[in-house]
């Protein structure tokens, strides 16, 4: 449930509301909103009555029950869409962001290389791979800390913020000191410690729907970062397991609007995993942003043929160029904004 607060409602009788929610064994989240200010209400469902009885207490104008199994991330808790603010960067609300960088941090110049690509084409975040969850222990794991630091250089060399995967909670306390987003990955998607360890970092973070996760699943996934405090959470619909062989996986890309319909975090996709094949990427963006994603998250590689992992889906540095040439008009035409970032400097289009 949500306890919708007075607009004028003051501190100290939140504070109060609070105390009363932990005396029934709840745990209270503030959610400062546009229009209200509600307190979300955490926990097993007690007897009604009470729950009604905080109805009464000063400040507060209603008590909103919220049937969902997920509180905090549904839009009864928040009308309005979260927007997660990194570097100057907003994810959600009127803009469409776009992530793009290898799959793999491999060495310096690689990285480097793709760093510049990545802000020439106008692109606002760069993501690469530093810890590797691989099918087979045989395949690249990853630079793992060396390629923290190298994400940091190319950061702070191109002014890019940065987003790389988390494994554990070893890799996450390792990244929170190096990157700007921490993804968590498709197979993690309910390593609950992890989601804590996520939430309780206060970092933004990056959630990715698991390979054969309902949209139920996943937004429960969410629900444990924000329980822990945590409500700068990007979720990502990257593509899930099906009958089908033909794409690597099957993109869900209803998934987005009803997500958004569902939920107030803003939804991101990647067409990358998602289909497994560069050809298919370029045109499964551009469907992504009509169907309402906030952004995507794009593999690309100075040599796609010479990659250590995911060369197949990843994009070179023209074909990105060109994707981002015509998102430049697509993402207008649906009603959104996109702040392309260039070498020379900042231009709206």
């Amino acid at each position: 449930m949500v306890i919708v607060m007075s607009i004028s409602s003051t501190s100290e009788q939140m504070e109060a509301v609070n105390q009363r929610l932990a005396e029934l064994g709840f745990k209270g989240q503030l959610i400062r909103g546009v229009k209200r200010i509600v307190i979300g209400a955490v926990g097993e469902r007690r007897e009604d009555e009470p729950l009604k009885s905080l109805a009464l207490m000063p400040g507060v104008e209603k008590i909103v029950p919220i049937m969902k199994p997920y509180k905090m991330v549904s839009r009864e808790a928040r009308v309005t869409d979260t927007v997660v603010q990194i570097k100057g960067i907003a994810i959600g609300g009127e803009n469409a962001v776009i992530m793009a960088g290898p799959c793999s941090v491999e060495s310096r110049e690689q990285l480097l290389i793709s760093a510049r690509w990545v802000k020439k084409a106008g692109a606002h975040v760069l993501r690469g791979g530093t810890f590797k969850p691989r099918t087979s222990p045989y395949s690249f794991q990853g630079l793992e800390e060396k390629g923290l630091k190298l994400l940091r250089e190319a950061s702070l060399e191109t002014g890019l913020p940065t987003i790389t995967e988390v494994i554990d909670e070893r890799s996450l306390n390792l990244a929170v000191d190096y990157v700007d987003i921490l993804q968590i990955g498709a197979r993690n998607m309910q390593n609950f410690q992890l989601l804590r360890a996520a939430g309780q970092s206060r970092k933004p973070v990056l959630l990715k729907r698991g390979m054969a996760a309902t949209v139920e699943e996943w937004l429960m996934a969410a629900e444990y970062i924000l329980s822990e405090g945590n409500e700068k959470v990007i979720l990502c619909e990257r593509g899930i397991r099906t009958f089908e062989t033909a794409t690597r996986n099957t993109l869900d890309l209803s998934a987005v609007p009803l997500v958004k319909r569902l939920s107030h975090l803003p939804v991101i996709v990647d067409p990358s995993h998602g289909t497994g094949d560069r050809l298919l990427v370029r045109p499964m963006s551009l469907a992504a942003i009509a169907a309402g994603a906030d952004g995507l998250i794009i593999e690309m590689h100075p040599e796609p043929s010479k990659a250590l992992s995911d060369g197949a889906q990843s994009l070179n540095p023209e074909e990105l160029n060109f994707l981002m040439q015509q998102l430049k008009r697509i993402i207008p035409a649906v009603g959104r904004k996109l702040l392309l970032s260039e070498l020379g400097g900042v231009a709206h289009a």
